[in-house]
């Protein structure tokens, strides 16, 4: 259900809500917020409230410190985990300058203004995420370790998988919270999860991803744990990835996935750091069913994309490039731009790689590009893109791969 600011400031009185958490993220994705009181709530609708961007990666220094935030109404959450009594509450914000404009690196905006581009072009698109990742225990002192909660392996149960608890809190506190879980597992590294949840539309989607890394975060701390979402945290051991679901509707019912997979195949290599922004994440590209190629093919989980085996509303792509370091605000506007750009033009896929890449011989490989090896190199690609720089602002651009 969407609130409009009325209905929030009323549940707010009404509902013994104390605190209220203006959310939003960095330009890397990483979640903030500011907690006010209640009666700060009309000023915060009406005119925004102030922080100190200086102090954020990637927002400006201290010659141009003030940004304000602006709420989201359609987003209010209550956060389970905290008191019942003095609830506390959550809404995405926008980010402007004191003026009023726009900030260029408010990330969620940038996406939301992608959006409102493709539905002007009749299209609507949705996505639904899949992350994985690891738990560890803790040290004596609360600092994480590397050891693994567990030593299960690939959808095993307990009492091998000790993470079934853990999954189940995560999905119960998901559902209060207004995200529907799909399914929960035990991965293939040792201590290594997954949960999936529904599809929604972009923005609401990348919301949910956020919000899903908190809740994780948190279960996990409230049972002695440390929720690892690092692309690779061990050497020996399968990484893990953001896979990220993704479909198209026209309005006049023609179905555009082969070409909107077609757009993102052809820019793929330039997407690249900021779908795997960090060092790490090339240490999981090219193994343990990470993608090393720009392929795709049908069910099969060593391509780039994959069109899973599934009909009607659940037909969908899936890119398994991706790891939970990126912004998924940033991801999804670039994947929407791609896919757009190949319904727009029309483009036609290549042949389906139906073999497996990780044990395929290099004749066979030849003739298939290679993801970028290193972020460098894929820093590189970014900034020689006419597709990057016209889909995002230089300033992002600028703090991802340099100048």
């Amino acid at each position: 259900m969407k609130y409009t600011r009325q209905e929030v400031m009323q549940y707010v009185q009404e509902d013994d809500v104390k605190f209220i958490r203006l959310a939003f993220c960095d330009v890397f994705g990483k979640q903030k917020n500011i907690s006010i009181m209640p009666q700060e709530l009309p000023r915060a609708f009406e005119y925004g409230i102030a922080i100190d961007a200086s102090a954020i990666a990637g927002f400006g220094d201290e010659t141009r410190s003030d940004l304000l935030l602006h709420p989201d109404p359609a987003t209010i959450s209550q956060l389970p985990w905290r008191p019942e009594h003095g609830k506390v509450v959550r809404m995405f914000s926008s980010i402007t300058y004191p003026n009023g404009n726009p900030f260029e690196c408010d990330t969620r905006s940038l996406l939301v203004r992608t959006v409102e581009k493709a539905q002007r072009e009749g299209l609507d698109f949705f996505f639904g995420t899949e992350q994985e990742f690891y738990l560890f225990k803790l040290d004596e002192y609360g600092k994480p370790t590397r050891e693994p909660y567990d030593m299960a392996g690939y959808m095993d149960i307990a009492p091998d998988d000790r993470g079934e608890n853990i999954r189940r809190e995560i999905c119960l506190t998901l559902e209060q919270m207004g995200i529907r879980p799909e399914s929960s597992h035990h991965e293939e590294g040792p201590g290594q999860n997954e949960i999936d949840f529904r599809y929604a539309d972009p923005v609401t989607a990348a919301d949910n991803a956020l919000t899903f890394q908190t809740i994780v975060r948190t279960v996990a701390h409230r049972n002695g744990l440390y929720a690892d979402f690092s692309p690779k945290p061990l050497a020996d051991q399968p990484g893990s990835g953001l896979h990220i679901n993704m479909s198209v509707k026209q309005r006049d019912g023609a179905d555009h996935l082969h070409r909107m997979i077609a757009g993102i195949l052809d820019k793929a290599v330039e997407m690249t750091a900021f779908l795997n922004p960090c060092e790490q994440s090339y240490a999981r590209l090219g193994s343990c069913k990470a993608p090393g190629y720009v392929s795709w093919s049908a069910e099969n989980r060593s391509q780039f994309v994959r069109v899973p085996a599934a009909e009607g509303e659940y037909r969908r792509a899936e890119l398994r490039s991706a790891d939970s370091f990126a912004n998924p605000y940033l991801a999804f506007a670039l994947l929407i731009e791609a896919g757009m750009r190949g319904i727009q033009q029309d483009m036609q896929l290549p042949a389906a790689s139906n073999l497996n890449l990780f044990r395929a011989q290099e004749e066979s490989l030849a003739s298939l590009q290679k993801l970028p090896q290193t972020l460098e190199a894929a820093r590189a690609h970014a900034l020689q893109s006419s597709f990057i720089q016209g889909c995002l602002p230089k300033e992002v651009i600028e703090i991802y791969c340099g100048k």
